[in-house]
């Protein structure tokens, strides 16, 4: 693989995390100097060599000063920090995207954002492109939207943006998603499993290295992208729902694996008293009615889409997620985005 980032400085804030760390992953196998921003002690991390290629720095997305040091001489920032568990968003999410937007005027960097659907409501379903009209349903969908309104105001004080939207993340080191704390019960080998959304109604999904690919190769053409790029995934859609219940049951290797409708009303019960169940709960109608990105955009500039087998990808998320044994890369993480799926993509 071609070291494109050689020489370049990248700052990844939610290094720790899911999306974060594939992410800062990716970046050191391009050729990246990667810092990680976290908040460990300092006498801890000096101990410790640099896995994955990333250099820690002690830290607090919060705290402006440590951004901005941090961020010294970098051409990238990633922002991929997010309270966990949906806590305290209306607190912390918006303070914690302005220092990363300050940070990147001050060098002159690109953020890069990973999106969600959030940002969308039912009056642009079923199929979005990056130019729709974002009115949200939801408090997180609302400062998802006012998030990406202080990063495009940054593009013209110095800062440059690229924004890859994609559907729900599922992946070896996702342990907060809708594939681990959803459809599986957390921290028990799967006896069932659980299915939120109403049958026939399709869903999409994104595997986090192929994301991260996808991002790579964006990065790549870095002339090209511009000052505010906007691209939206595509990942894996599927398309009544059953795809991705039968390829867990499948890999697990028990095809008789009972499957459970989601019960909301326990989720809003539940919710008076734990906050994650609450926040989940709001996400419902991304659920009740087809909701996918459109990819034209992405194929458009880069000719294809990284994708992961589904079969292939959901084997190495419960590999990660210690519910079967790890087993050697038998396939390359990110093949060929299928020519014939690119096109039924557009049909909505």
């Amino acid at each position: 693989m071609q070291a494109t980032g050689a020489g370049r400085t990248a700052l990844v804030l939610g290094a720790t995390g899911g999306i974060g760390g594939e992410l800062a992953r990716a970046l050191a196998a391009r050729g990246w100097r990667v810092r990680g921003l976290r908040r460990k002690p300092a006498e801890q991390l000096q101990s410790q060599p640099k896995p994955d290629g990333i250099e820690w720095v002690v830290g607090d997305a919060m705290n402006a000063a440590d951004v901005a040091a941090a961020a010294e001489g970098a051409a990238l920032i990633v922002h991929a920090v997010n309270p966990p568990g949906y806590k305290d968003w209306d607190r912390l999410v918006l303070p914690m995207v302005d220092n990363s937007i300050a940070a990147a005027c001050a060098n002159r960097a690109r953020i890069l954002l990973p999106g969600t659907v959030y940002n969308y409501g039912p009056d642009v379903f079923p199929l979005i492109p990056e130019t729709a009209a974002q009115t949200p349903l939801t408090r997180k969908g609302a400062i998802r939207v006012e998030m990406e309104r202080r990063l495009h105001l940054a593009v013209g004080q110095g800062a440059r943006l690229l924004i890859l939207r994609c559907g729900d993340f599922f992946g070896p080191k996702a342990a907060n998603s809708w594939f681990s704390q959803g459809l599986l019960t957390p921290g028990k080998p799967p006896t069932r499993i659980n299915q939120p959304g109403r049958p026939g109604i399709g869903h999409q999904w994104a595997f986090l290295p192929d994301v991260a690919e996808t991002a790579m190769r964006l990065l790549d053409r870095e002339v090209e992208l511009g000052d505010d790029a906007m691209f939206h995934m595509d990942g894996h859609w599927d398309a009544d729902g059953s795809r991705m219940v039968a390829a867990i049951a499948q890999a697990l290797g028990k095809p008789g694996l009972p499957v459970r409708r989601m019960p909301w009303w326990l989720l809003r019960l539940a919710g008076v008293a734990v906050p994650l169940f609450r926040e989940l709960g709001e996400m419902r109608y991304l659920w009740q009615r087809p909701v996918r990105l459109d990819n034209r955009r992405l194929l458009a500039f880069l000719g294809e889409e990284p994708h992961t087998p589904l079969e292939l990808a959901v084997r190495r998320t419960l590999e990660g997620l210690g519910h079967l044994p790890a087993q050697p890369a038998d396939m390359p993480e990110a093949g060929r985005h299928i020519p014939d799926l690119a096109i039924s993509s557009h049909q909505g």
